[in-house]
């Protein structure tokens, strides 16, 4: 039967199109909010995350700086996904960025795909604007690492955040040790902002905790090490 799907986010911000535009219409820019390396060449984009590449999307807008929109090839099955943002820049009263993830689920099973996906997309936007507001126009460097197998998720987010010296339900704006806060928090994800860039935590789809930091300072944690302790 399958799922067709879209997810509309937007965000308000003192960024310039100019900045925003750079963000999510260069391969350094995206890198350093999505998952992953993100690399623009030949009217494609393609993501690459941790040793696998995310299907290549063809680039269908690219009006700078103001619309800019991709999407991958339907597979045989059907399945598909596309990006389209909106930058609408306003005197005096800064630039609204509106964003639609879209695309279609095959098969009859899937719930679980998009209830990540969901979640997935919803931190990756709040990275961005976080991105935006913190660290417009830095250079960042993704990092991407990978923990066992997940048999109990709830005890798992517990020794991260007992880890991370969070309370046992961090909410945005928590203060971090060390300096920094909490930026997001959904059931499957969490956002923090710290002196060395954005950290994110996911729910891997497939059992694992993800790390999937920006980095735009100098960090020397072995992000599998501290995955494989918990």
């Amino acid at each position: 039967m399958g799922k067709e799907f879209e997810i509309r986010l937007d965000a308000g911000l003192d960024a310039t199109p100019e900045q925003i535009w750079d963000a999510i219409a260069t391969g350094p820019g995206i890198s350093t909010w999505f998952i992953g390396r993100t690399e623009i060449d030949n009217g494609e984009v393609r993501t690459a995350f941790g040793d696998d590449w995310i299907p290549a999307g063809t680039i269908t807008t690219n009006d700078k700086p103001h619309h800019f929109a991709y999407g991958s090839q339907p597979a045989p099955d059907g399945r598909f996904i596309a990006y389209d943002y909106l930058i609408e820049g306003h005197d005096r009263s800064g630039t609204v960025l509106r964003a639609v993830t879209s695309g279609f689920l095959p098969g009859d099973d899937w719930t679980d795909e998009y209830e990540a996906m969901q979640y997935g997309t919803q931190l990756f936007f709040a990275t961005l604007v976080e991105y935006l507001r913190h660290f417009p126009g830095r250079p960042a460097t993704p990092v991407t690492a990978f923990g066992p197998p997940v048999t109990d998720w709830p005890a798992t987010w517990a020794a991260l955040h007992k880890t991370l010296g969070l309370g046992p339900a961090p909410r945005p704006g928590d203060p971090l040790p060390g300096g920094g806060q909490v930026y997001f928090v959904n059931p499957h994800t969490l956002g923090l902002r710290t002196p060395t860039g954005l950290h994110r935590y996911l729910r891997g789809f497939h059992g694992a905790l993800v790390a999937g930091h920006a980095l735009t300072a100098p960090d020397d944690t072995d992000w599998t090490a501290l995955l494989n302790r918990l």
